[in-house]
């Protein structure tokens, strides 16, 4: 695993190499979160693909950048932490521009705040709209509207309902026998 170039050097045991899956991820704290992105741009991770947020309770969320080195043709993920309670992280926008739209989007879906970013209004979501929607916490209204939809099976209630008929999938032939037997 090679570390990208300086690291070492700037940020010492504040930034941990590791790789996992053949993805190399770069974790580093929220503090440093700027520097580092600004370090690895002008290193040569010139090209700036996403950023999302990842729920990850007790502890908070993770925001997790992918930045490319189209000359040595290398890829990182930067990765950081912010508590749960003060969702809070400097903008990216100011090292790589593409990084608003996916602020925007990770702001609305997580509701972490992006500080210093020049536009952070919803991009997705209708007006009026509360909570964050891809939050582990966050209640599916469909879910408390209506039971979920199989929650018994017929003739499993106790009601005397009679019980569904068991049939194979299509193109099985008949003499393997019934489902579940």
């Amino acid at each position: 695993m090679t570390r990208p170039a300086g690291l070492s050097e700037r940020f010492g045991d504040r930034a941990q190499l590791s790789e996992s899956y053949g993805e190399t991820t770069l974790d580093v704290g929220a503090g440093d979160w700027t520097e580092v992105l600004t370090g690895l741009r002008d290193s040569g991770y010139a090209f700036f693909d996403w950023l999302t947020g990842v729920d990850d309770p007790p502890e908070g969320f993770l925001v997790v950048a992918h930045v490319y080195d189209p000359l040595a043709c290398h890829r990182l993920l930067v990765r950081t932490r912010v508590p749960r309670a003060d969702p809070r992280l400097p903008s990216a926008v100011g090292v790589y521009r593409g990084a608003d739209w996916h602020e925007r989007e990770t702001h609305e879906m997580f509701g972490v705040i992006f500080e210093g970013h020049p536009n952070l209004v919803p991009l997705l979501l209708p007006d009026g709209f509360e909570g964050h929607p891809l939050r582990k916490d966050f209640v599916l209204a469909a879910r408390v509207a209506k039971q979920w939809p199989g929650a018994k099976e017929p003739g499993e209630s106790g009601h005397g309902a009679p019980s569904r008929r068991k049939t194979l999938p299509p193109g099985v032939p008949a003499d393997w026998g019934t489902p579940d037997a």
